[in-house]
C-alpha cells in the first residue's frame, strides 16, 4: 500500500512538471506566430508550475513590450533578473527601458553591471553605454 501511494505521489509530481514543460513550448510557438494573448496565458500557465522559470518572465516582459505596457514589462525584467542577476539579454532590456524612461543613471548601472560578465550583449551594451553617456551630458 505505501509503495502504490510513493508511485501515485511521483507520477503526480511528474505530470506536473511535464504539463509546466508543455505551457511554456506552446507559449513560445505562440508568441513565435505573434499571437502574443494566448502566448501571454501560456507563459502564465507555466509559471503557475514553474514559478521560477525565468525564461516565461522573460517572454511576459517581450509581449509586454509589444503591446506598449511598460510597467507590466519592467516589472517582469525584474523578475528575471531577480531570479538569474546575470540574465544578459533581461538586463540589457531593462537598460534599454530605463533609457526611455529617462532614468539614466539607473540605466548607467544596469549597463556598467552587465558589462562585468556579458558574453552575448558587449558590443550592444557598449553602444548603449555611450548613448547614456550623452544622455548624460546634454
Amino acid at each position: 500500500m505505501r509503495l502504490l501511494k510513493i508511485n501515485f505521489f511521483l507520477i503526480l509530481i511528474y505530470s506536473n512538471v511535464l504539463a509546466g514543460t508543455n505551457y511554456f513550448n506552446e507559449g513560445l510557438t505562440f508568441y513565435q506566430n505573434k499571437q502574443f494573448n494566448k502566448a501571454k496565458f501560456k507563459f502564465e500557465q507555466d509559471i503557475v508550475f514553474n514559478p521560477k522559470n525565468e525564461k516565461s518572465y522573460l517572454y511576459l516582459s517581450k509581449i509586454f513590450k509589444e503591446q506598449e505596457k511598460k510597467e507590466l514589462e519592467e516589472k517582469n525584467l525584474n523578475t528575471v533578473i531577480l531570479l538569474n542577476p546575470k540574465n544578459e539579454e533581461a538586463t540589457y532590456n531593462l537598460a534599454q527601458l530605463k533609457l526611455k524612461k529617462s532614468d539614466f543613471e539607473g540605466s548607467k548601472k544596469l549597463i556598467e553591471t552587465l558589462l562585468t560578465f556579458c558574453k552575448d550583449y558587449c558590443k550592444k551594451s557598449q553602444n548603449l553605454k555611450i548613448e547614456i553617456e550623452k544622455s548624460l551630458k546634454k
